[in-house]
């Protein structure tokens, strides 16, 4: 991988809090890879109610650009995953101090209160209530088979001769 590709990744994850508005205060090494590597404008939605996603919005814009050719917007599959995530979500900009707001509706869906976890995602991030993470971790830990399953997406690299 090199030295660009590895440098916007982000990767990793920190406690944060939320403020008594629903505004995240997005972890320093995750606001400075976002800013540096997309901007400050993101997107903000929730794919499963379990978590929230922050997408920077050129990530979301290429993740969603299928939607834009052709007639694929007409696919249901497309379209409820269109309606669901807009209707959900919004564009923000991460303000001067690092933050973001999490509107109420997704913010009680997820469970988030005071105290969160904020997990990088490779090219986004999402936020979840610590206990609910632990709970799903614990309740369905990854099994050999996953891992093989996992170790099959992987792309293989040439070998040097």
């Amino acid at each position: 991988m090199g030295k660009t590709a590895a440098n916007n990744m982000l990767i990793g994850s920190y406690s944060a809090k939320l403020d008594n508005s629903g505004r995240l205060k997005i972890p320093q090494k995750f606001r400075e890879t976002i800013e540096q590597s997309y901007g400050k404008d993101v997107f903000i939605t929730s794919l499963s109610d379990e978590a929230v996603q922050i997408y920077p919005l050129s990530v979301w814009e290429e993740m969603t650009r299928v939607a834009n050719e052709g007639a694929l917007h007409l696919r249901s599959d497309v379209r409820r995953f269109l309606l669901r995530v807009n209707l959900k979500g919004s564009r923000h900009e991460i303000d001067a101090k690092g933050r973001v707001l999490i509107n109420q509706n997704l913010r009680e869906k997820a469970r988030l209160n005071t105290e969160v976890e904020v997990i990088g995602l490779n090219n986004h991030l999402e936020i979840w209530n610590k206990e609910v993470l632990n709970a799903i971790i614990e309740e369905k830990p990854l099994t050999e088979e996953d891992f093989e399953s996992i170790a099959r997406l992987v792309p293989r690299g040439k070998t040097e001769e």
